[in-house]
């Protein structure tokens, strides 16, 4: 059906003004998943459509936006709609489709229903003195009633009603069914003939449009993308390509109509096809890179500013896992992204927009991404959101959707109430390079259970549901109780990998232990067991992705082994750089060799160079380096605690939701500051330290802390660090 947007702009009163700015708004959660489902099947394989394999579910096609009003006098009031639509004023339909409507002062009720089978049904509303956003109430079935009179109830008290969704759509001229990325030229820095065309180098890892200058001709020109020179002349077997039908009989610009992840293009054309030069629109979301980090160490630098630059080109519409092959939402890998987000861009909207798309709508059919543990990692992101943001607010208008999934995950415990793989379930955990049982009893997925019943717990208390608080957080202390009878070897000092049939396994896996480590499940005692048995284990099971070496170098570092931390990204990551890297990869082993660097999956090229986990030392450099997180929700209060490792001297900014920490440390000084919140500088010196401002506490030996408060300047600390 064609849609229709009316966008017709009222002239206002004299001043011009309004008081208060519209904003295109929606159904909370439909633009994510109606955006999703354009993104997600955009895919293409050698030039085949490849569609997700989960089920993706749709807006809804009917929904009512309504408004309280008490006006002070009579308002002119604009009123755009995408879609079929219909207005009411105080109960009562108004004619036709009203553009523009006149609200005598006093208290009103108006009411919006419309229509839309296409894209999200939505509205922009402008008074003089108020406008749409997201206090506004929407509902996708309002129950009505109509009694024998023939009157209307216009609402039921049995109408579940959500604050509407809205985003930046702030320009009556641009509602959310015209998103786009924004787009930017770039030129290539070498062109060069290679067999039978022409091979083009965009200088690093890129995504967007391939465009031609002057494109004349009639005949066939073949374009194959690459992220390795290898890849892009590799006709046969290159994961993507475009072939066009050239019909220009005079020379005109051309843009090819789908974006591509490439660095590399090789070009075939048919003889009397020509063009000038090979160019490219870049396609980015617009990101303030408000994390920075830099040290002595120029490598360490440059492992950052690659990991800025991975994370930029995956943060998409949503968080993706990588630019090239999937494009595709995965919750495994956008929960990583989130962590880095806070630290690089604190961009909230794209996690909640991520979360949201990701969870679709009841009822729940499968695990997210058909991935156990993906469905636990969504509930662990709403963990840190919470403790990042303070943002209750998307608690509250979505915890039922919360409860239906962890119903559906409860559902699906066995006989001995643990999780396991069923039928329809794909259990990933990681890509390893030595084998691993994904059947039975696995201990890591147990784990990820039990935290995201803890945060299904503290979602209850922020409901005020203290049966849900009081349910969940037994079944988190029983979990966790199997946990340690079940998985927990005195022999191993570790976590064993699975039971199947009742039968604990002999293997040890790093995955299970140093998540335990994270999460704060282990004593003392085993704490130090599973430092020296796993993970400082030279003899351990080795890891070779990014997306684990995250979570064993976070453990790492948790437990003071910063330098030790340091010398593995030195090794990993500069390892990608010394072989060319300019974005961070799905999985790299330093024990590859040539091209075998590139391939994955079976494929010669399968492998994704620009890969979201790849960005991991974002993270890693802000948290446990700069030494910067949150204790209360939205950096009420944070924690500062700054370690060098065997660096020389560091600095750092670190987002906060309205503001930011900033860090400096050499072996003699240590500045901070920060805009809001306040908290503790913790640090160790071995003189007595010195401070412009406040007090230094001595906790112990060496050990020292000083109170930051929000906007008091810098604070700077002299010692022996």
């Amino acid at each position: 059906m064609k849609q229709k947007l009316i966008l017709i702009m009222l002239c206002v009163s004299v001043s011009g003004i309004f008081a208060q700015k519209a904003t295109w708004i929606y159904y909370p959660g439909d633009f994510e998943i109606w955006l999703g489902n354009d993104m997600q099947n955009r895919r293409t394989e050698r030039g085949a459509f490849f569609p997700p394999f989960w089920k993706m579910d749709s807006h809804y096609v009917l929904v009512e936006f309504s408004k309280k009003l008490d006006l002070a006098k009579t308002e002119k009031v604009t009123i755009a709609v995408e879609g079929q639509y219909n207005v009411k004023l105080d109960g009562k339909l108004l004619t036709g489709n009203p553009s523009n409507i006149t609200i005598p002062e006093g208290k009103h009720s108006l009411n919006i229903k419309v229509h839309n089978q296409a894209n999200v049904p939505s509205v922009y509303v402008q008074g003089e003195t108020f406008g749409s956003d997201n206090t506004w109430q929407v509902t996708f079935e309002d129950k009505e009633w109509i009694d024998e009179s023939g009157k209307a109830s216009d609402t039921s008290s049995g109408t579940v009603y959500l604050n509407a969704g809205a985003w930046n759509f702030n320009n009556i001229d641009t509602p959310p069914s015209k998103f786009k990325l924004e787009t930017i030229p770039l030129d290539a820095v070498k062109t060069e003939p290679k067999e039978n065309g022409l091979l083009v180098d965009f200088g690093k890892e890129t995504f967007g449009f391939i465009q031609f200058k002057n494109l004349k001709g009639l005949g066939k020109l073949h374009v194959y993308y690459g992220e390795s020179p290898e890849e892009a002349l590799a006709k046969e077997t290159c994961e993507t390509l475009d072939f066009f039908d050239i019909k220009n009989p005079e020379a005109k610009d051309f843009t090819a109509p789908g974006s591509k992840a490439f660095r590399y293009v090789y070009i075939e054309k048919d003889e009397n096809v020509v063009f000038d030069t090979v160019s490219m629109l870049y396609e980015y979301l617009p990101l303030e890179y408000r994390g920075s980090f830099k040290c002595n160490d120029n490598l360490i630098n440059q492992i950052w500013d690659i990991s800025a630059y991975t994370m930029h080109l995956t943060s998409r519409e949503f968080f993706i896992d990588g630019i090239k092959r999937d494009r595709w939402v995965w919750s495994g890998d956008a929960y990583q992204s989130y962590l880095m987000n806070y630290y690089l861009f604190f961009d909230s909207p794209s996690v909640t927009r991520t979360m949201l798309n990701l969870r679709g709508k009841d009822p729940v059919t499968s695990h997210i991404n058909t991935i156990m543990d993906y469905t636990f990692y969504w509930f662990m992101g709403i963990y840190d959101y919470l403790q990042y943001t303070g943002d209750e607010e998307f608690v509250k208008q979505f915890y039922p959707r919360m409860q239906s999934l962890m119903d559906f995950c409860l559902s699906r415990r066995n006989k001995n109430g643990l999780m396991e793989g069923l039928s329809g379930d794909w259990v990933f955990l990681d890509w390893a390079d030595f084998k691993m049982s994904k059947s039975g009893e696995l201990s890591f997925e147990q784990l990820l259970f039990c935290r995201s019943l803890e945060t299904m717990s503290i979602c209850a208390e922020i409901m005020k549901d203290d049966e849900g608080k009081r349910k969940y957080a037994e079944l988190a202390s029983e979990i966790k109780s199997k946990l340690f009878s079940a998985f927990w070897s005195e022999s191993q000092q570790a976590f064993v990998h699975n039971r199947e049939n009742g039968v604990q396994s002999k293997q040890v896996t790093p995955y299970t232990n140093m998540f335990a480590v994270l999460l704060g499940y282990l004593d003392t005692e085993k704490t130090e067991q599973v430092k020296q048995s796993v993970l400082l284990n030279p003899n351990a099971l080795k890891i070779t992705t990014p997306y684990m070496r995250f979570y064993e170098l976070e453990a790492l570092c948790k437990l003071g082994e910063q330098d030790f931390v340091l010398k593995e990204m030195r090794d990993y990551w500069g390892g990608m750089l010394n072989l060319g890297a300019t974005s961070f990869w799905e999985k790299y082993n330093p024990n590859e060799t040539g091209t075998q660097h590139l391939a994955m999956y079976g494929r010669p090229f399968g492998k994704s160079l620009c890969h979201a986990w790849g960005a991991s030392p974002i993270y890693l450099l802000g948290k446990y380096y700069i030494g910067v997180k949150p204790l209360k929700e939205g950096y009420k209060e944070f924690a500062i605690t700054p370690v060098l490792g065997d660096l020389q001297w560091m600095e750092g900014s670190v987002p906060t939701p309205n503001g930011d920490i900033k860090v400096r440390m050499d072996r003699k000084n240590i500045t901070v500051s920060a805009s809001e919140g306040e908290g503790y500088l913790s640090f160790e010196s071995t003189s007595k330290p010195k401070s412009n401002q406040g007090t230094i506490e001595n906790i112990s030996k060496n050990k020292y802390r000083i109170k930051i408060l929000a906007n008091k300047g810098d604070y700077k600390i002299t010692g022996k660090f």
